[in-house]
C-alpha cells in the first residue's frame, strides 16, 4: 500500500508541472490548447537524445522548457497572426510535432535506463543521507514542483502577469493599456507549453525512456487536474490556485490508481467483478474526466441558483 501511495505522489507531482501550464491556458487565457499533447513528449524526446549524447540531465530540463516555449509561440503566432481559431491552432501544432518528435528521437522508442538522471547522480548520492535515499525521486520532484509553483506565483504578480490575466478576462482592458493582446497570449502559450515540455523531460528521466505516444491524452489529464483542484479548494481562500492545481493532480492520480486496483464492488449481497487491466488506463481517464466535468457543471448551476 505504501509503495502504491509513493508511486501516486511521484506521478502526481510530475503531471502537476504540466497541469500548471494547462492552468495558464485553460483558466487564465481560456484557450483550448491541444498542442500540450505533443509538447509533453517533445520534452521527453529532447531529454533522451541529449542525455545519450552526454548532456547534463539538469541542463536537459532547461532545453526542454525552451523547446516547449518555442512550440507554444508557434501555436500563438498561428492563432494571432494568421487568424486561425484557437482550437485549430493547437491541433495543427500537435500534429506537426508528432513528426518532429520522431525526427528528434530518430525512432518511436528510445530507452535511457543505463544513463544518469536528475534522480540518480553523484551529487544527489552524496547529499542525501542513507535513510532518505529510497525517497530520492519524491524529494527531487517535490523540490522541482515547489520551484515551478513559486516562480509562476511570482510571475503572475508582475505587470506582465497581470496583463496575462487581463487577456483572458477582458481583452479590451489590455488594448486600453496600449498593450498588444496578441503578444500577451503568445507569451502565455509559451510559458504553458514550456511547463508541459519540462514535465515530459522529468517523466522521461523518471521512467527511463521516451515513447512517441506518451503524450496521448495529456491535455485531458491536465484539465482534470486543474478542474479537480480548483473545484475542491475554491472555498478555501488561503489555498492559491497553483497549489490547488498541484493537489488536484495528486488526487486525480490517486483516483486512477484506486480504479485500476479495484477488483470487486460490493453492493449489498451482490458482488460485481470488474475486469480492469492497466491497458484500460485511457478509458478510466476519460470516464473520470467526464464525471468531473458533470460534477463541476452541477456545482456551478447550484451556485447560480443560490445566488
Amino acid at each position: 500500500m505504501f509503495t502504491i501511495l509513493l508511486g501516486v505522489l511521484e506521478e502526481g507531482l510530475v503531471y502537476a508541472i504540466m497541469a500548471l501550464g494547462v492552468y495558464i491556458t485553460y483558466k487564465i487565457l481560456d484557450f483550448p490548447d491541444l498542442s500540450v499533447d505533443s509538447t509533453f513528449p517533445m520534452g521527453a524526446a529532447i531529454t533522451a537524445v541529449a542525455i545519450l549524447a552526454g548532456t547534463s540531465p539538469a541542463l536537459t530540463l532547461a532545453l526542454s522548457f525552451l523547446a516547449g516555449a518555442a512550440a507554444g509561440c508557434v501555436t500563438g503566432l498561428i492563432h494571432v497572426k494568421l487568424k486561425v481559431r484557437d482550437l485549430l491552432s493547437g491541433i495543427i501544432v500537435m500534429t506537426a510535432l508528432y513528426s518532429i518528435n520522431l525526427r528528434i528521437a530518430g525512432k518511436a522508442n528510445l530507452p535511457i535506463f543505463s544513463q544518469k538522471t536528475i534522480f540518480d547522480n553523484d551529487v544527489l548520492n552524496r547529499l542525501l543521507p542513507e535513510a532518505l535515499k529510497p525517497y530520492a525521486v519524491l524529494l527531487v520532484l517535490a523540490l522541482i514542483v515547489l520551484l515551478c509553483k513559486v516562480l509562476l506565483d511570482l510571475y503572475l504578480k508582475t505587470k506582465s502577469g497581470y496583463l496575462l490575466r487581463a487577456a483572458g478576462d477582458n481583452e479590451v482592458l489590455v488594448t486600453s493599456l496600449a498593450k498588444d493582446k496578441g503578444m500577451v497570449k503568445i507569451l502565455g502559450l509559451a510559458i504553458a507549453n514550456g511547463f508541459a515540455a519540462l514535465a515530459g523531460s522529468i517523466y522521461c528521466q523518471q521512467k527511463g525512456f521516451f515513447e512517441i505516444s506518451m503524450g496521448t491524452g495529456t491535455i485531458v489529464i491536465g484539465l482534470a487536474n486543474v478542474i479537480i483542484g480548483t473545484q475542491l479548494f475554491k472555498r478555501f481562500s488561503f489555498v492559491k490556485s497553483t497549489t490547488a492545481v498541484i493537489l488536484g493532480s495528486i488526487l486525480y492520480k490517486l483516483c486512477v490508481s484506486l480504479a485500476l486496483a479495484l477488483g470487486e464492488i460490493h453492493i449489498g449481497r451482490v458482488t460485481i467483478t470488474l475486469p480492469i487491466v492497466p491497458s484500460d488506463l485511457k478509458l478510466i481517464t476519460s470516464i473520470l474526466f467526464l464525471i468531473i466535468l458533470i460534477a463541476g457543471n452541477q456545482t456551478a448551476k447550484k451556485g447560480k441558483k443560490n445566488a
